[in-house]
């Protein structure tokens, strides 16, 4: 199934569980695109993010956390056929993706809401799963379950890949994320992530963990796994 068997399908959330809005206060939100642009080096990591996934056609891919789509997008531009998913519990982030992506805006299933309320479509399962700047910002037992719901919906030996914040790997690194995006997001659902429990859950979770990289910004270290779910690829 590819992007365009996915035409004008918007889901809206049935939970209405918290988040935390993009740049940490709703207020924020318009700004987000040139904010992540200007201090997170966006263009290398989630560049990377594009070669890793080697899209192909017929991938079908969920971006989970989506934001404002400029990943998704990427994607679609790198293989137009492959089919998407974007889920986003923030309205306005979500508003600003379809208004990015224009007519190409239908190619995609928006899901407005959180990754455990996705309903995928008929016979629709993804064998690649992404993730970028989610997991920094929600308490550890969310980081866990989130990380868990994607594999119970990858195809056996399907790919995760996801980049974020997580352990800040020196003095200069802490220092800067504390002064950035803890300011911003708060501490208590930051601080594990800073302290590496993001890559013992994924290891435990997934098979062949592996750290491609660690991208050095002034707002801390991003750091990007590949992961897979156990089983034969199909």
């Amino acid at each position: 199934m590819n992007g365009n068997q996915l035409v004008n399908n918007i889901t809206a959330p049935e939970d209405h569980g918290e988040f935390t809005p993009l740049l940490g206060k709703s207020f924020l939100t318009p700004l987000y695109d040139r904010a992540i642009g200007l201090f997170t080096r966006e263009h290398l990591w989630r560049q990377r993010i594009v070669e890793e996934l080697h899209l192909v056609p017929g991938d079908r891919v969920i971006d989970v956390g989506s934001g404002t789509g400029t990943l998704l997008k990427a994607l679609m531009t790198d293989c137009p056929e492959a089919g998407l998913i974007g889920v986003e519990p923030d309205q306005e982030a979500l508003a600003l993706a379809r208004r990015k992506f224009g007519a190409g805006a239908d190619l995609v299933k928006w899901h407005n809401g959180f990754l455990e309320s996705l309903e995928l479509p008929a016979g629709w399962r993804p064998n690649k799963i992404v993730s970028s700047l989610v997991l920094h910002q929600v308490p550890l037992r969310k980081k866990q379950a989130i990380l868990e719901t994607i594999e119970s919906l990858l195809v056996p030996g399907g790919t995760v890949l996801i980049s974020d914040y997580m352990k800040q790997d020196s003095p200069l690194m802490r220092s800067l994320f504390r002064a950035t995006v803890q300011s911003l997001d708060g501490v208590s659902d930051t601080q594990p992530s800073a302290d590496g429990e993001v890559e013992k859950l994924f290891a435990e979770i997934f098979t062949e963990p592996c750290l491609l990289h660690r991208f050095p910004t002034v707002t801390g270290t991003i750091s990007l796994w590949r992961g897979y779910k156990k089983g034969i690829a199909q």
